[in-house]
């Protein structure tokens, strides 16, 4: 058994081949919006997940013409393909990535392993800012709706869709209410979506941060009966875990109706009069 689509990723292999390659625009996308200005691969530019991809005002991510504006000034032309990665198995990376599908953005694609992978094989890291030349680029292609859910999407889910919580087993039993790096004070109830079920994220990776082969994946996932036909939506706390399992349902396992609930639990437990259930 293969990825569905191979091409949404390439290895650390064919990236060191291709650093000089003026047909590629790397991009870093962490957590850690520091970790760029210490070390990145070479000829990587960065985005910061909190500033550059969202709405300056509301809570929302930049529109279609903000993303054009955005590639446009990392120098992206029509024949250019963007590389993501970031550490911690790509989970902001694929955040990024999922925005640009969502966008109409389809020349992108995920560095296996990320940050992670690159260190573990001790291949060359710089501190040098690249300078890049603005070009006119637009997004040509149509966003994809289809691809993002919203809450009223959640709260009227039936039997037939499938709800994947890919938050930790503590968060999804409420015990806790974020990953256990960040501050446990948070403006919502700890618990999860009724009838959802916890995969956690990071099962999908192995242990360098690679994405599991396509078998172990359908492993985790089939169990839930998880298929091409069957609307599935993911959600976690902000949107980026989720992210990584929209991308692993939708271009390695070839699910065509997949879902990323960015709102996530930020939204949906600080919501009035909304079922909530709590344990295992």
């Amino acid at each position: 058994m293969s990825y569905s689509n191979p091409d949404a990723l390439v290895s650390t292999e064919w990236l060191v081949e291709n650093l000089g390659n003026a047909d590629i625009r790397i991009i870093e996308v962490d957590e850690d919006v520091a970790l760029y200005a210490k070390d990145h691969i070479p000829g990587a530019i960065a985005w910061s997940w909190s500033e550059d991809l969202h709405h300056p005002i509301r809570r929302d991510y930049l529109d279609q013409d903000g993303f054009s504006k955005l590639l446009s000034d990392a120098g992206v032309d029509p024949d250019t393909t963007i590389i993501l990665y970031g550490g911690n198995n790509n989970w902001f990376a694929a955040y990024a990535y999922w925005l640009l599908k969502y966008r109409g953005f389809d020349n992108v694609k995920l560095l296996d392993g990320g940050r992670k992978k690159w260190e573990q094989e001790n291949l060359a890291l710089d501190d040098a800012v690249p300078t890049i030349t603005p070009s006119d680029f637009r997004i040509q292609g149509s966003e994809r709706p289809e691809v993002r859910a919203f809450r009223d999407d959640v709260l009227e889910v039936d039997e037939t869709t499938i709800i994947i919580d890919v938050r930790s087993p503590e968060e999804f039993s409420g015990e806790k209410l974020a990953p256990e790096h960040l501050p446990q004070e948070q403006p919502y109830v700890g618990g999860h979506v009724p009838g959802a079920n916890n995969i956690p994220w990071g099962k999908a990776a192995n242990e360098d941060g690679t994405f599991r082969s396509a078998a172990e994946l359908q492993e985790i996932y089939g169990s839930l009966g998880v298929g091409s036909d069957r609307e599935t939506i993911a959600y976690c706390r902000i949107g980026e875990r989720s992210s990584h399992t929209w991308f692993v349902l939708t271009e390695l396992l070839g699910h065509a109706n997949a879902k990323n609930y960015d709102g996530s639990w930020t939204e949906y437990g600080s919501l009035v009069n909304v079922p909530v259930e709590r344990g295992s």
